[in-house]
């Protein structure tokens, strides 16, 4: 891998991660239209380590409540009913599926998934239930509301992202809206869930690049990583301030017409 190449997926990354648009499409989609080799499933995750660095220093002040909150509360009673001791179990009971579907459809993730066909359908279909969560959204919940139940729904449509063209936020504000979330408490919900996903993916990630299951050169990958945390930052806070006065169909309209190109493009053998 350039360092060129590098600094292009970093980017992409960072950008696309938190936004509902599939950082994993656009770093298979990406290479396959500049005629690039496909980076690899190992690093598209440990890129991600820089976009979750980027979500933790973010809400570093809301993930040290939590964590303190949920420690206290196994020891104190009193302080269970708090939300930030809830949202320590809605982070570890959310994580749980994507844990459970990642480990049992491994190899068809790291291979068959990164199909470009099914990443171009991925993103049309997501893309239109995406459409369909928002225009039928109440949008009467705050992130105060949430419960066990969105929890366990959230965790679930997270465990979609593990199909490249989901987008692991896209799937979980999708899930939050449906559930009746406002658009900025479906996104600060589904940032706070994906920090044990993205830093599980990442170590696993890492651990196949160490161990010699995977050829990745780690000073691109370093690089990579590091553009990936600077956009990925500025993608939180753009999404966060976008959300509280727009809609998804912007989100919806690019899913669909990058969806549509990647399909014709690689039934045309233009990529492959």
């Amino acid at each position: 891998m350039s360092w060129l190449e590098a600094i292009v997926l970093g980017i992409a990354q960072g950008l696309t991660e938190f936004l509902p648009i599939s950082s994993t499409a656009h770093l298979r989609i990406i290479p396959a239209f500049a005629g690039w080799e496909d980076p690899g499933a190992y690093f598209t995750a440990v890129v991600q380590l820089g976009t979750m660095l980027a979500v933790v220093i973010y809400f570093w002040r809301d993930l040290v409540r939590i964590v303190r909150t949920w420690f206290l509360s196994l020891r104190r009673p009193e302080l269970r009913g708090e939300l930030d001791a809830r949202m320590g179990w809605y982070v570890i009971v959310a994580t749980i599926p994507i844990v459970i579907f990642g480990v049992a459809f491994r190899d068809q993730i790291e291979n068959g998934a990164r199909n470009l066909y099914l990443i171009g359908v991925t993103l049309i279909v997501l893309g239109l239930i995406l459409l369909a969560a928002d225009r039928t959204a109440r949008l009467a919940r705050d992130a105060d509301d949430v419960g066990m139940r969105d929890a366990v729904w959230v965790g679930l449509a997270q465990a979609l992202a593990l199909i490249p063209g989901t987008s692991r936020s896209g799937a979980t504000i999708t899930a939050g809206l449906f559930l009746g979330l406002k658009r900025e408490a479906a996104a600060r919900f589904s940032f706070l869930l994906s920090v044990p996903a993205i830093v599980l993916s990442g170590l696993y990630g890492l651990l196949e690049i160490f161990t010699g299951s995977d050829d990745v050169s780690l000073g691109p990958l370093t690089l990579a990583t590091v553009f990936a945390f600077v956009f990925g930052y500025i993608s939180i806070a753009f999404l966060l301030r976008f959300l509280a006065t727009h809609s998804m169909l912007v989100f919806v309209v690019y899913r669909v017409v990058l969806g549509a190109i990647t399909i014709g493009l690689a039934a045309s053998g233009t990529i492959s």
